[in-house]
């Protein structure tokens, strides 16, 4: 019996090699459970949008069907017996997001306290936590990138904006004793420049690659170019895009001199205006992605602020949202929305052409 115990730990270090076989980062885009593909909008009208999965936390990385088999999988599943299965990690209320020149997806949760990084080369879920030296996080809302492949990260109770290295390591961070409530984030590589929406201030404030505070956007008013209670933010087409949260509006600054360029939204009870406004995203084409969390809609708009259609409306299902926060869009031309009380990053694939209706 003695005998046995050697060559069931040489057998376990073969399942452990088998284990560690290489995983991808599957969006379950076949697996709705409508078993077809879901389009926006729908026949007869041309298709804009295309259903692309989403991200719930470490079930979304597989491996091959070979590396289950075998030795290994037989370890695992005595290993589980021995020792317990351990419970997955998962998204639990995702805030924002961004996606890098890598293809790594970056995802806040405020209920985790922590950023989520899905690396898709590494084929593995990094959970993020340490914010500042050896202090957690403890309200992080949104997520950009800065210079030098920093990922920067506000954090609402703490007061700051994270630096982080590219591997997850706090750099000193910024804003304190100057922010009062920092949730949106959107940068201007082009010019170095950090805007960050200070909710409780009701203005935007913009801070250079040193982290020193070189000038404050709005005040809180009605008018154009000032705010109640600012929130999500996106940089994009040179343009700084701000939800004027308690306004029911979304204000559009030109990225060389902060005049306002555009404004449009409205409180009401149709399709379309915005009650609850809150993340906002632009695509190559200049359409503009506002998330309506009242009514658990993704609204699309064109550049001039027209409204164009919904996606979305409540509950569980594909295609559907509980509560949805923030909306960002990648380089693939990919809309993710962080459907934050289904505890999931919805994705859908913009297929090109106007969604206005331009070819």
């Amino acid at each position: 019996m003695r005998r046995a115990l050697p060559l069931l730990l040489v057998l376990a270090c073969i399942g452990c090699a088998s284990d560690n076989g290489p995983r991808t980062l599957h969006f379950g885009m076949d697996d709705a459970p409508e078993g077809k593909r879901l389009l926006w909008p729908v026949a007869p009208e041309v298709p804009r949008y295309l259903y692309a999965g989403q991200l719930t936390g470490e079930s979304n990385f597989r491996k091959s069907e070979s590396s289950r088999d075998g030795v290994g999988g037989f370890l695992r599943w005595l290993a589980g017996i021995i020792t317990g299965e351990q419970t997955p990690v998962v998204l639990q209320r995702p805030q924002s997001g961004v996606v890098d020149a890598n293809g790594r997806i970056f995802v806040t949760d405020s209920s985790r306290q922590a950023l989520f990084v899905f690396e898709q080369k590494a084929g593995e879920l990094q959970v993020w936590d340490k914010a500042a030296g050896l202090a957690g996080f403890v309200s992080p809302v949104a997520v950009t990138l800065g210079p030098n492949g920093q990922v920067l990260v506000s954090d609402a109770e703490l007061g700051i904006v994270a630096r982080l290295d590219a591997s997850g390591n706090p750099l000193p961070s910024l804003g304190k004793g100057v922010l009062k409530r920092p949730t949106g984030l959107a940068y201007d590589a082009k010019r170095g420049l950090l805007y960050v929406a200070d909710t409780r201030a009701h203005d935007i404030k913009v801070f250079d690659n040193d982290g020193r505070l070189i000038k404050t956007i709005g005040r809180r008013g009605e008018a154009g170019g000032e705010f109640n209670a600012p929130t999500f933010l996106t940089f994009a087409h040179d343009e700084l895009y701000v939800i004027d949260a308690m306004n029911n509006r979304v204000q559009v600054f030109r990225g060389d001199n902060a005049q306002l360029r555009l404004t449009f939204g409205t409180r009401g009870l149709y399709v379309g205006n915005l009650v609850r406004p809150k993340g906002v995203a632009v695509d190559s084409a200049g359409n503009i992605y506002v998330v309506e969390s009242y009514y658990d809609r993704l609204l699309v708009f064109d550049k001039h602020g027209n409204f164009l259609m919904p996606i979305g409306g409540a509950g569980q299902t594909t295609g559907r949202f509980y509560l949805p926060a923030g909306v960002w869009v990648d380089s693939r031309d990919r809309v993710f929305v962080a459907d934050m009380f289904n505890g999931r990053v919805v994705l859908f694939q913009f297929l090109g052409g106007g969604a206005d209706g331009e070819p």
